[in-house]
């Protein structure tokens, strides 16, 4: 269920993993958490949409990783959208997952049942790895040995030949333990077409994933521990058309130590191999028109942290961190009338930040104040495009002047509990982000529209302000409520440039404000969890792109809400409910194009039968509600209609 960070004393603040005690001061930024029961017992089994637990959490478009092309499920909250990066920091286990090139999250390879619980910052951020944490920061935790039985699997059938299947081994090994864990997925999808729509090209959202991941934890003494992970995942998907298909593969690799000793460290370096190849079919042809055969992408990185003993009212943070992100395009162009090649294309560059960080959280009884600074040397280079016809003649070749800098950011807090069951906290917060490889080098068609990139893209920066108050007005019930402003200067949007061109520009500003509102309640076997968010996000614009002053941000709804109710009595049987309300919202930035709001209701109910086995039960958009996931000029894509899963765990 999703809750608000609860307001106890900071020795009792929730701890979701195997990394160092969380810091007295992090209430302060109003995070959320997302426990494993939540993780593991959601109607789709897709973990973005347990994030829409948290109001504010937003994709691009509303469809998950099973009918939504991979480049756009980049993540964002309050409103920040507009174009299809992530806006907000994914860690797992402190290691950033987003894609190198494009910035998306890879969540197909992202599975509940690996997953202790999930902490959501709403707000900008400083600390390790704080670059590119513009929108908050949403950390994943693995689980731990007291989440994992040695064995555990899954197997679901459900609605259009859907199969689902998920099995981990968790062994002791000495004093740690081991997890080799494996799921596959497949189905013959929906029609994302509307009926009134749909041509002899039109199929359905066909999808095939797979993952394994391994994850090892060994003690190298009592307070030293070594954290191995590896992950291997592929995914394929066709989308609208028959030879619309796209697929990622990747292959990621990290390494943690973690000491608690007096001087605490933590010690981060990972490894990220990721390529993306995706197919454009015409929608007045249904020929090929683009072939993208190839996006590799190499992400190297790693933290070092220092807690250094300076008494027992300070706990100091200090640290250096180090991202790089390397990738190129390999693409062609096909005639629509003779099918043949027209142009060969290659794009690409780097993208480098090194950063030192610095955080100090300071109790003075009642009251907690925290602040942390950073320093990143930033740049991006090695940018070229390069074009050629079909015979090999060379039409363009461009090398992008390299582009280096340095920015400054921080953060401050106040947390202050004045009695039993209320919090009160402020924070204001500054943080940028780098344009992504993607943004930079690589244009894209949905068709009929073309968003060409653009190499010259500066740096988007924010400012934001916040308030709130943590309540727990009786023994299960808590409350958080909290307002903000923020503003994301030179913000990267898809400006209309021409008709059915858009193109890649820093507008001046999204200015973001609003109000978020998180509860839960506990009452024996029942449980409610709520999240509420409205956001009057709007576009500062000027010169070029003056048309977008005062509008809102692209696939950015006013407000978005959800409620989960459930039932756990003894004996391991569970049912519950969870309702989503999702606003309208527009397609475009001129605002010519609406998605309608929706209102979703999905269901579960689990059985158990004996001591290792439950019978699941699955249910999807119950209503079978239209969810409009894109409308360009009338051109309609839907988002999941109503699914059934029936299926068996074992544990």
């Amino acid at each position: 269920m999703a809750q608000t960070v609860p307001p106890p004393p900071p020795d009792d603040i929730v701890v979701i993993g195997g990394e160092l005690p969380l810091p007295p001061g992090t209430p302060a930024y109003g995070s959320v958490v997302i426990g494993r029961d939540r993780l593991t017992g959601d109607a789709s089994g897709r973990v973005e949409n347990v994030l829409r637990d948290v109001a504010g959490f937003q994709q691009f478009r509303r469809s998950d990783s099973r009918s939504a092309n991979p480049t756009a499920q980049g993540v964002t909250l309050r409103s920040l959208g507009g174009n299809a990066s992530s806006r907000a920091l994914v860690l797992l286990d402190g290691v950033p997952v987003a894609d190198p090139f494009f910035g998306h999250i890879p969540f197909t390879a992202i599975v509940g049942d690996r997953l202790s619980a999930v902490r959501v910052t709403r707000g900008g951020g400083a600390g390790a790895f704080g670059a590119g944490a513009v929108a908050g920061t949403i950390e994943l935790v693995s689980a731990t040995r007291r989440d994992l039985p040695v064995g555990d699997g899954s197997a679901f059938y459900g609605s259009n030949d859907a199969q689902e299947m998920s099995a981990s081994v968790s062994p002791d090994l000495g004093d740690g333990f081991a997890t080799l864990s494996g799921r596959f997925e497949r189905g013959d999808g929906f029609f994302t077409t509307p009926t009134a729509q749909r041509v002899s090209a039109t199929t359905r959202a066909r999808y095939r994933d797979w993952s394994v991941g391994l994850r090892a934890v060994a003690p190298i003494d009592a307070v030293t521990e070594l954290q191995v992970r590896a992950l291997v995942f592929g995914d394929n998907r066709t989308l609208r058309f028959r030879g619309a298909d796209s697929s990622t593969e990747g292959q990621d690799a990290s390494i943690r130590v973690v000491h608690r000793g007096a001087w605490a460290i933590d010690v981060i370096a990972y490894l990220q191999a990721r390529n993306f190849t995706n197919k454009v079919i015409s929608a007045t042809n249904f020929r090929l028109t683009l072939d993208q055969r190839a996006t590799p992408a190499t992400g190297i990185g790693g933290k070092i942290e220092l807690r250094p003993p300076v008494g027992a009212d300070h706990l100091l943070r200090v640290g250096v961190d180090m991202r790089l992100a390397d990738g190129e395009l390999f693409e062609d162009a096909y005639s629509g009338v003779t099918g043949l090649v027209i142009a060969r294309r290659n794009a690409g560059g780097t993208t480098r930040t090194i950063g030192a960080f610095f955080e100090d959280d300071w109790t003075l009884g009642k009251l907690v104040l925290t602040g942390g600074v950073r320093a990143d040397r930033w740049s991006i280079t090695d940018g070229f495009f390069s074009e050629a016809s079909a015979a090999g003649v060379r039409t363009a070749n461009q090398h992008f002047a390299g582009r280096t800098g340095t920015e400054v950011t921080g953060r401050a807090g106040a947390l202050y509990r004045p009695g039993e069951g209320i919090a009160l906290r402020m924070a204001g917060y500054t943080g940028f982000r780098l344009p992504t490889l993607n943004e930079l080098y690589r244009p894209f068609v949905v068709f009929p529209i073309t968003t060409q990139a653009n190499a010259a893209l500066g740096l988007e920066r924010l400012r934001g302000i916040e308030g709130g108050i943590d309540l727990s007005p009786a023994r299960g019930v808590s409350i958080g409520v909290t307002a903000f402003y923020n503003r994301l200067e030179g913000a990267i949007a898809n400006v209309t440039t021409g008709p059915n061109v858009r193109q890649r520009r820093n507008v001046d500003a999204i200015v973001a404000r609003g109000v978020e509102v998180t509860g839960e309640a506990r009452r024996g076997a029942w449980s409610l969890s709520a999240s509420y968010a409205f956001s009057d996000s709007r576009v500062s614009a000027s010169g070029a792109a003056l048309a977008l002053d005062g509008l809102r941000p692209a696939q950015s709804p006013r407000q978005a809400a959800s409620a989960t109710l459930g039932w756990a009595p003894a004996g391991g049987m569970r049912l519950s409910t969870t309702l989503r309300y999702t606003g309208a919202q527009f397609e475009d930035d001129l605002e010519s194009d609406v998605l309608p709001g929706v209102v979703t209701l999905d269901a579960t109910a689990q059985l158990p039968i004996g001591k290792r086995f439950a019978i699941v039960a699955r249910a999807e958009n119950l209503f079978d509600a239209d969810v409009v996931t894109r409308n360009a000029g009338g051109s309609i894509d839907l988002g999941t209609p109503r699914l059934f899963w029936i299926g068996v765990r074992v544990r």
